[in-house]
C-alpha cells in the first residue's frame, strides 16, 4: 500500500461548529467546511494540515467527515500547554475559524478482505474508527487501541464482528504493550488486511514482526509513524526520510 506522490494541496477556511472533551486529554472539535461540499473522500485515513503560522503546519485525520454538508469532526490529543495544536484545541470557541490544507488520504478496507486487524494509539484513533465503519461486508476485525489507563477510553464503534481491545500503557513507554499486543493477535484462516499506526518507535518493530516473523505481503499492510517521542511534527517530518530508509536497511 504505497502512498501517493504528495500533492500541493489548496488551503482551505473552516469554522468551529462545536467542542467536546471526550476525556482529561482529547477533545472533539466539529468543524464547516463548504468548500468540502462534493469533494472525493474514497479513504478511511484522510487527513488535513491545520495551518499555525507562517510554514507551520499540524497534520490531523478526520474522525469523522460529510461531504454532503461539508461538516467534519477532528479529535485533538492534548498535553496541558505542550504543543501548538493541543492548546489551541483546549481554548476553542464555536465560531473561530482554522485555515488547513488538504485533505490528503490513502488507505481504506477493500473488498477481498475477511478479517483486519487495527492497532494504534490516540492519535491514529480516529483512523481507525472511521475503517471499522467502512469494514466490507461480512469481515471481521480486532481493534487494539493504546490509552493512557483504564480511566481514558472514549466512544469507538464496535459493530457486529469487530472485537475491541482497550491497551492500557500506565505509565509505560508509548507503544510498549500495544506493540506486544499486535505480537500475540491471532488471526483467522482469511486474507487479512493490517492497519498499525501511531508512534514511530513502535514501528521498527512491528514492520520486522509483520514482514520478517509473519510473511505477511507489503500489500496487506497500511504501516507508518505519525509521530515520534520528543520530536515536534516539524523535527519528526524533517527526519522522517532516513527514519524510513533505516526501516527498509532492517528489512534487507
Amino acid at each position: 500500500m504505497t502512498a501517493p506522490a504528495r500533492k500541493n494541496r489548496p488551503a482551505r477556511t473552516a469554522t468551529v461548529t462545536g467542542v467536546e472533551r471526550l476525556t482529561p486529554e482529547l477533545v472533539r472539535i466539529s468543524f464547516d467546511c463548504p468548500d468540502l461540499i462534493g469533494t472525493e473522500l474514497p479513504h478511511t485515513d484522510h487527513y488535513i494540515k491545520i495551518v499555525f503560522g507562517e510554514m507551520v503546519t499540524r497534520t490531523y485525520t478526520f474522525r469523522r467527515i460529510d461531504t454532503a454538508t461539508g461538516l467534519f469532526d477532528v479529535d485533538f490529543v492534548t498535553h496541558g500547554d505542550q504543543g501548538l495544536a493541543g492548546p489551541w484545541a483546549q481554548r476553542a470557541q464555536v465560531g473561530e475559524t482554522i485555515t488547513f490544507r488538504g485533505p490528503g488520504g490513502a488507505w481504506h478496507p477493500e473488498e477481498g478482505y475477511g478479517h483486519f486487524v487495527f492497532a494504534g494509539d490516540e492519535s491514529a484513533a480516529p483512523a481507525i474508527a472511521a475503517g471499522v465503519e467502512k469494514l466490507p461486508e461480512g469481515a471481521t476485525a480486532e481493534v487494539f487501541i493504546e490509552i493512557a489507563d483504564a480511566d481514558a477510553t472514549f466512544d469507538m464503534p464496535q459493530p457486529a464482528g469487530v472485537t475491541l481491545h482497550w491497551v492500557t500503557r500506565d505509565g509505560a513507554t508509548h507503544g510498549t504493550a500495544l506493540s506486544q499486543a499486535v505480537r500475540e493477535v491471532s488471526t483467522p484462516d482469511t486474507r487479512t488486511g493490517w492497519f498499525i499506526h501511531g508512534v514511530a518507535e513502535m514501528i521498527k518493530e512491528l514492520r520486522r514482526h509483520l514482514f520478517i516473523d509473519r510473511g505477511v505481503e507489503r500489500g496487506d499492510v497500511s504501516i507508518s509513524g505519525y509521530w515520534r517521542i520528543g520530536m515536534t511534527e516539524d523535527q519528526w517530518q524533517a527526519s522522517k526520510r532516513e527514519f524510513n530508509a533505516e526501516l527498509e536497511a532492517d528489512l534487507a
